[in-house]
């Protein structure tokens, strides 16, 4: 087998390791040649039929010795490759990262960056990789949007709940039509409840923004880059590979609170998509960057959340303000002008009762559910 078709190889093993499948072509391949050196193909490799391995499925699958697979291990994790963190029973399982979606993308763009060239070559093969995705979504729009709106919800919303104009709690209301209690974890929805579960967290830089920076095209919304959060293992993993630095509770806080300033959403992601699992990371979402927002939609959002805005007509004053900064374009004016919003496309983030200057907006608390926007059809 050839080089190239080694790099083939390892890309059709890599598009199967979670997230998007992605089309093995070309602009794979020269994105590979970035991340995985000639002597490690044969490593990724024994990964085909497992992605997840302990050290000794990994000695059988690859042939190598423990020392050889630490090495390599090494290496690989710190160009966001491989995941290398002990599981709930403390055994150390290597994990193939896939390419994006929590993946090569994310750690490689999460660090401190410059913009030199190698940076722009990469950040412009992900543009035509991603280009290339979309095409292939297009193509197929029939067959795979539908299956891809049946799958599970890949983040969550936590949402905001103070009114910044009048410095006073956001309004929060429980829905009486709520179903009986169910016997399950309740996922914290205040992000101050969030930050308290974790004795590690660790910041990184927000890589859509970072990757939208290299492009030139920087952010429309906030100038902080500094927003990314991981806790636990994924918190240790991430400051053990350069890609983050450790910080205090304090100083979590602090920057989720900037976020809210900024009219970044907090979004949560859980291992497996469980959201009564605890939580792996928080990303700060802007709209005009986010890889998982409507403005750059490929794929159809799903997204789990517990709460709607609901407005009070009597306290509206139709100003708008909510409509330019919904995340989702769920807010409108009606012909009264006052404000609305499509249920369907509302995450309950509460950036809209954030910013309300009447504190007019309320949260109103229902049974869990996923929102999914689907993406235009091209014409």
């Amino acid at each position: 087998m050839t080089i190239d078709e080694k790099y083939k190889r390892a890309g059709e093993i890599i598009s199967t390791a979670g997230g998007t499948p992605l089309p093995v072509n070309d602009t794979l391949i020269k994105l590979l040649k970035f991340f995985i050196n000639e002597d490690e193909l044969d490593f990724i490799a024994a990964f085909a039929e497992k992605k997840s391995q302990t050290m000794e499925q990994l000695k059988q699958s690859s042939g190598l010795s423990e020392d050889e697979i630490n090495k390599k291990v090494k290496d690989l994790a710190k160009r966001g490759v491989i995941f290398n963190q002990p599981n709930s029973k403390g055994i150390m399982v290597f994990r193939l990262l896939p390419l994006f979606n929590v993946g090569t993308f994310e750690y490689n763009f999460m660090g401190k960056l410059v913009i030199d060239d190698r940076n722009k070559e990469i950040a412009g093969l992900f543009n035509q990789m991603f280009a290339d995705l979309n095409n292939m979504v297009q193509d197929n729009y029939d067959v795979i949007v539908p299956m891809l709106m049946a799958g599970p919800a890949i983040d969550r919303t936590v949402p905001v709940f103070e009114n910044k104009p009048k410095s006073e709690p956001v309004k929060i209301v429980i829905n009486e039509k709520l179903e009986e209690a169910r016997d399950r974890v309740v996922p914290s929805q205040r992000v101050e409840e969030l930050i308290q579960k974790f004795d590690e967290i660790a910041l990184g830089h927000c890589f859509c923004r970072h990757y939208e920076d290299i492009k030139g095209t920087p952010c429309k919304q906030t100038d902080a880059r500094e927003t990314c959060f991981t806790f636990g293992k994924s918190a240790r993993f991430t400051f053990e590979q350069g890609f983050s630095r450790l910080i205090t509770k304090e100083e979590a806080l602090k920057v989720l609170k900037e976020a809210e300033e900024a009219g970044l959403v907090h979004k949560a992601y859980h291992p497996n998509f469980d959201t009564t699992k605890d939580e792996t990371s928080i990303c700060n979402c802007c709209r005009c960057c986010c890889g998982n927002g409507v403005d750059h939609m490929i794929a159809p959002i799903a997204n789990v959340t517990s709460f709607m805005a609901v407005v009070n007509d009597d306290l509206c004053i139709g100003c708008g303000t909510c409509v330019k900064k919904c995340h989702t374009y769920a807010a409108y004016l009606n012909d009264d002008k006052k404000a609305r919003r499509h249920d369907d496309r509302c995450i309950g983030c509460g950036v809209c009762a954030h910013f309300c200057p009447q504190n007019a907006i309320t949260m109103v608390k229902g049974a869990e559910r996923i929102v999914r926007i689907q993406p235009p059809k091209r014409k």
